[in-house]
């Protein structure tokens, strides 16, 4: 593979800075900052269970959720490697309760981009192996440069987004982002410690045969969809498909969009806001989605048209190869 694609991420990015619709060079260093926090992340994730760094950390995050060990520590490591770079005027993560405004010594808040981070997606799955992953969006300011960032440069709607991207830690770790010109996924050589280009313009499958969604929760579930969980499981044309879920976002979504599929976590009697947050993970998955053929929507209205309203908002997620998830629309919109 890699005698095939010799660019490396580093090339890449340089290579397409002119196709941003900013040239300043800053998101290129933004990129660069990401690549070498994941590079120490995946470090650390496959030292689990040699070292001590599984399990939970005996601490609860804004969510409620108790926090793995892992989870503090790629937070941490995000957080300190953008810091240090001083590219960023404001970190938000999901591990935070709050934002972070970020004052460069010499810049004096004169950077431009905020970053939204979900520093460990599927943490929960680190004690067995599994793989898990780190999603990443980032946004221009709104407020004026030269000023501290404030909420109302976070709470910004999807389609706003300059560039979104995860790295899933599995067999191989890759990186996959967006500047919106398309998907491309970068496979680590561990041996070089170097990110090359293995998944060039990356695309969903206009459909496909996987189902991804956790039907433990089916009792929980709107009507709608579970008459569309039960004409997945239909035998006509090319039905039944697939049921295939990790429970790991980054997973599920990178399968999905390799093979063709949905990714399914709606509302339900027990999360009638659904589970997953709006602007850690479902915006930059959506812009992911939407660049590679895909859709991505609440049920009821695209997801990247949504505004904001608080850091932490969650919202039901169907998400993946497009024709598969307008039929999942057209149930949830039945009476």
């Amino acid at each position: 593979m890699f005698e095939k694609q010799h660019r490396t991420l580093g090339e890449f990015i340089i290579a397409n800075q002119n196709s941003f619709q900013y040239t300043s060079g800053e998101l290129s260093r933004l990129l660069n900052g990401i690549r070498l926090a994941a590079k120490v992340v995946n470090h650390e994730v496959n030292k689990a269970g040699l070292v001590d760094i599984i399990g939970a950390a005996g601490e609860t995050n804004i969510q409620g959720e108790n926090q793995q060990k892992l989870d503090v520590l790629a937070n941490e490591k995000f957080i300190q490697t953008l810091k240090n770079r001083e590219i960023v005027c404001g970190i938000a993560s999901e591990e935070e309760d709050d934002f972070i405004s970020i004052n460069s010594f010499d810049k004096q808040h004169q950077n431009k981009y905020v970053v939204l981070i979900d520093p460990l997606d599927g943490s929960s799955n680190i004690d067995v192996n599994v793989s898990v992953g780190t999603i990443f969006s980032i946004y221009r300011r709104v407020t004026p440069v030269g000023t501290p960032v404030t909420l109302e440069d976070f709470l910004q709607p999807g389609k706003n987004q300059i560039a979104a991207g995860y790295i899933i830690y599995g067999t191989s770790t890759m990186l996959v982002y967006t500047t919106g010109d398309g998907v491309n996924g970068f496979t680590l050589n561990p041996a070089l410690g170097t990110f090359y280009l293995s998944h060039p313009d990356m695309q969903f499958p206009e459909t496909g045969k996987i189902y991804s969604v956790n039907e433990g929760n089916y009792i929980h579930f709107p009507q709608g969809v579970k008459d569309y969980i039960k004409y997945c499981q239909m035998e006509e044309g090319d039905r039944p498909y697939t049921s295939r879920y990790i429970g790991s976002l980054v997973s599920d979504f990178h399968r999905n969009m390799i093979k063709g599929g949905i990714y399914m976590y709606p509302k339900s009697s027990k999360a009638q806001n659904g589970k997953l947050r709006l602007l850690y993970e479902c915006n930059p998955m959506a812009f992911l989605a939407e660049q590679a053929n895909g859709k991505a929507s609440d049920g009821f209205q695209r997801i990247m048209d949504i505004q904001p309203t608080e850091l932490h908002q969650r919202v039901p997620f169907f998400c993946g190869s497009k024709k598969m998830v307008e039929k999942a629309e057209e149930f949830m919109a039945k009476p």
